[in-house]
């Protein structure tokens, strides 16, 4: 500590080892990095814990790939929630998280999606090759895990090949949906969490079909407030959290 800092200090009639040091006594505002897919249902389930603490939660949402690297290169981030568990697993293998606060909380899944005003009647991925169809979003799977998911779908049925010249790439899931609402696009491979609350027609894509998107949640080394983030953290899997995930179409993750 600067002399400076101590004269003051001492002048107030204090002393460095009596200031409080547990961020917890005060207000603050958590940053959370979280997936596209989550734009919907952590705004309303910060809202609950805010109300509940009086503390703060400000969003950065985006492509998992793309806030993993951000947190990589020391982003002051108070919790990552990502839409796969590799991305958080890398991390860890790297040292910039807090291995014990790793937990999952979600299973996602992927749907068709298309406008309500849309003449099409998609029933399953291989619709897509229909020559009506000229347009179909997905995230973009070099860094979405969404993406990757409609990637191995598609493959799975046969049709990855065939549609590419089709293809129009999003930043993350969200985008990819956004593309099919404002018409620039026939049709989305979008999130469940995200198709259950927007106006348009959707059809779920079997779980079969790709890997699982199992998602898991992570405190950052570099956190400004790791001991409140814990407790937003365990707010989403508690009580009030966990049912808000399953209305918005997340499977949970067992108890085991």
């Amino acid at each position: 500590m600067g002399f400076a800092l101590l004269a003051l200090l001492v002048a107030c009639g204090s002393s460095p080892e009596t200031q409080p040091t547990d961020s917890s006594s005060a207000t603050v505002t958590l940053t959370v990095s979280a997936a596209s897919d989550l734009n919907a249902v952590f705004p309303k389930i910060a809202q609950l814990w805010e109300e509940e603490t009086g503390h703060q939660v400000v969003f950065n949402l985006g492509s998992t790939g793309q806030l993993a690297q951000q947190i990589a290169q020391g982003a002051p981030v108070d919790l990552f929630a990502a839409a796969n568990q590799k991305f958080v697993e890398d991390l860890d293998k790297k040292g910039v998280v807090i291995s014990e606060t790793k937990a999952l909380y979600g299973v996602g899944r992927i749907t068709l999606w298309h406008r309500e005003d849309s003449a099409l009647n998609l029933q399953q991925l291989q619709d897509l090759t229909r020559p009506e169809i000229k347009r179909v979003a997905i995230a973009n799977p070099d860094h979405a895990p969404y993406g990757v998911a409609a990637k191995e779908a598609l493959q799975s049925v046969g049709i990855w090949d065939e549609i590419q010249p089709k293809l129009v790439l999003g930043e993350n899931v969200r985008q990819a949906q956004q593309y099919a609402e404002s018409g620039n696009v026939d049709v989305a491979i979008a999130a469940l969490s995200i198709s259950l609350n927007r106006p348009g027609q959707w059809v779920l894509i079997p779980e079969a079909l790709h890997q699982p998107l199992v998602q898991m949640l992570v405190i950052p080394k570099a956190a400004p407030h790791p001991e409140i983030a814990q407790d937003f953290a365990r707010f989403i899997n508690g009580p009030q959290g966990r049912p808000l995930m399953q209305n918005y179409g997340f499977r949970l993750p067992s108890e085991d």
